[in-house]
Order: C-alpha cells, then structure tokens, then sequence
C-alpha cells in the first residue's frame, strides 16, 4: 500500500451549499464540504473566515443547507471559489431564486432539491480564521417531486453530487445497492 501521510480524505464528502444573509438582507451562499452529522437532530461543519461566517454573526446563527446536486454543480463550485467580499454579482451569476426559508432567517434556494434549516447550538475553537459549528437541524424541506412512493426524500432522483478530496473532484452518488440495517441479517 502507498502512504500518502495526515490527509482529510474521509469519503465520500458531502457539498453542502451553506445560505446566508447580509447585513443588507441579500442572499448569499458558500461551498463547504467538512461537515457532516453530529448527532440525532444537529450537524457540524467546519468553516474558515468567509463572508458567511460574517453573516452568520448578523442573523442569529440561523442559516440553510443544501445538498449540492449534478444539476448545480457548476454554479456550487462557483459559490465555493468566489467571496461575495470580492463578487457583488456573485448569486446573480449562479441563476439560483431565494425565498425566505419558512423557520429561519436565511435564504432557501428553489434549485436544490432538499434543503435543512439551521440554527448555530454552538461554536467551537473560534478565531480569525475560522470555527466549527455545531447546529440545530430546526426542519428538513423537500420538493414534491424527489419524494419516493411512501413520501420520504429520494436520494437516487435527486443527483446528489459528493466532494472527492484525493482528486479535487465531483462524483454523483449512484444507485441503491442495498437496504440498510437489513442486507446484513444474511450473515447471521
């Protein structure tokens, strides 16, 4: 086996689409990819010194997560290398329409399929250039149309696309392979 040493390659990593306000009540988004779940109803996610984390101090910690998808990819990177600091344009340029999310005070965009509502529970080793958050998941939003027959999210319609940190890649998330907590009674 080849060493590669300290990297964080845990795989597959999510690209969440993280929704904010500024101080003038515009839309804002950022591209962040170290998150994930921290327990039953909060996520965590790592975030460095963006103009989303300015935004975050602004609205009470209250923001919105989107999960990333093949049909937004372009415009999710491009919320991920482009600061609104540096970009008054930036969300025009990505096509994306904001409504008021219904529990928070963050912007919902309509082209993601699923969508969380946040609320920062706390910050961890704040500094200059960064923190990790730990938040509420205050509700889980879902268009109609990616739900499955028995009324649930549809992860396989939806395109979900991951981080791949080894390569700097995108991946789709493919297909069903098995039922959880179930496949796995044939060995016993």
């Amino acid at each position: 086996m080849k060493s590669f040493g300290s990297k964080p390659w845990i795989l597959p990593q999510p690209v969440l689409i993280i929704g904010t306000y500024n101080g003038n009540g515009e839309p804002n988004a950022m591209n962040a990819a170290w998150g994930g779940t921290w327990d039953a109803n909060e996520i965590m996610i790592s975030l460095g010194s963006h103009a989303t984390t300015e935004n975050l101090n602004l609205h009470n910690g209250e923001f919105t997560v989107a999960f990333a998808t093949i049909d937004n990819v372009i415009a999710s990177d491009f919320v991920g290398i482009v600061s609104a600091k540096n970009d008054p344009d930036k969300m025009l340029k990505t096509g994306w329409t904001a409504e008021p999310a219904p529990n928070v005070d963050a912007p919902l965009f309509k082209e993601f399929p699923m969508t969380m509502e946040c609320r920062i529970k706390q910050k961890i080793d704040e500094s200059a250039t960064g923190f990790y958050l730990i938040a509420e998941i205050v509700n889980v939003l879902c268009n109609e149309s990616y739900l499955n027959e028995a009324g649930n999210p549809d992860v396989e319609k939806m395109g979900i696309i991951s981080y791949e940190p080894c390569n700097h890649k995108y991946i789709e998330l493919g297909k069903i392979v098995g039922d959880a907590f179930s496949i796995g009674k044939n060995l016993k």
